[in-house]
């Protein structure tokens, strides 16, 4: 892809060294897989079947072909229904792992129904690769637009209707722009990207909504169903803006605004950006439960502000017989050197060391 010919390899060295790997052999074997062959074996058999984040839709892709070619026996069965699909799925027993853009909601009682579905022991959240959310746009003629906070709240909320707006061009002194109408594409399905995004405007902006995977209905807008949908929908309306994950936002060669963050600067979407918000991230889950507190308003030189971070959802204890060696070999490898550089190329960013490696902890302690 040509994303991947504009990284930095050293700048991604530097930012998202990782920590070596760990392995799901019980035998005290501390060594490093490499490879999909390492990490699982060749013996394997079996189908994983999973749904969730449109987000991580791509990751899984590249995911699935480096494991199944190593593990011919195995399908990797990933439907990317949604965040809150696949949570749903997760907690009816219909899938062995959920793909979500966000942790468990304890207001929403997932955790508890999570652990119910895994009987002899918890539901715990696996961070495996930072999505850095793109705001794209498609408006002829106007390239490099910054966005404050502020800004992008009253467009999602429908209060900044045309692209000539007083507010836009204080963020844009220099441009020229047009005054044609903005049409803001929003997910219409449950979203853990709709989530972060949301917690991103009642972090930083004026947004009266309280964040979630739905989209309030209050803020009006457009709905698109997928990752895929909104690309596609803003490539294809002149005067459209929505949010959306980097890795599909550079797919469909969209225009991506630079976002201001805590301390107004406004930054360029990269990995390396994405990555230092994500680097201050705090632990809120306790045990292996690694679910992640993140800074919207982060003030850190050079942090792009609007970041998510996609987990796998999956019980510690309590997988059936048939699902635990596949589920964990395949965390393994996702979890692996391989695994996380395979997405560099891919609009995603590996996990920092300090978090990949308390990740490879907890996919060893599944049992």
């Amino acid at each position: 892809m040509k994303y991947a010919g504009r990284l930095a390899a050293a700048a991604i060295i530097g930012v998202f060294s990782l920590a070596a790997c760990g392995t799901d052999d019980n035998s005290g074997d501390t060594g490093a897989p490499t490879t999909a062959t390492s990490a699982a074996g060749s013996s394997l058999s079996g189908t994983i079947n999973a749904a969730g984040s449109s987000a991580q839709a791509n990751a899984m892709d590249e995911w699935k072909k480096g494991f199944q070619s190593a593990n011919t026996g195995v399908s990797v069965n990933y439907n990317p229904a949604g965040s809150g699909a696949g949570v749903q799925s997760f907690i009816q027993g219909t899938v062995a792992f959920a793909g979500s853009d966000s942790a468990l909601n304890d207001e929403k009682g997932e955790p508890a129904q999570a652990d119910a579905r895994c009987k002899t022991g918890k539901a715990i959240n696996l961070p495996m690769v930072i999505g850095p959310v793109a705001v794209v746009y498609n408006v002829p003629g106007v390239d490099g637009l910054q966005l404050s906070p502020k800004t992008i709240g009253g467009i999602f909320n429908s209060k900044i209707t045309k692209w000539d707006d007083p507010a836009i061009k204080a963020d844009n002194p220099t441009a020229t722009l047009p005054s044609t109408a903005i049409q803001a594409f929003h997910r219409s399905d449950e979203s853990g990207t709709s989530d972060n995004f949301t917690k991103f405007l009642k972090a930083t902006a004026d947004w009266p909504y309280e964040p979630g995977k739905a989209w309030p209905a209050e803020a009006k807008g457009q709905g698109a169903k997928g990752s895929d949908q909104i690309a596609a929908s803003v490539k294809s309306t002149e005067g459209a803006i929505s949010y959306v994950e980097l890795s599909f936002a550079e797919n469909s060669s969209l225009q991506k605004a630079k976002v201001a963050n805590g301390s107004g600067e406004f930054v360029e979407l990269t990995p390396e950006s994405a990555g230092k918000t994500v680097e201050a991230a705090q632990v809120a889950g306790t045990g292996n439960d690694l679910k992640l507190k993140i800074d919207y308003a982060t003030s850190a030189a050079g942090a792009y502000p609007i970041v998510l971070v996609t987990y796998e959802i999956t019980c510690e204890k309590g997988l059936s017989a048939t699902d635990l060696p596949l589920v964990k070999s395949f965390l393994t490898y996702t979890a692996s050197d391989a695994g996380q550089q395979s997405l560099t190329g891919l609009g995603y960013a590996p996990l920092p060391a300090s978090l990949i490696s308390k990740v490879r902890t907890a996919v060893e302690a599944i049992s």
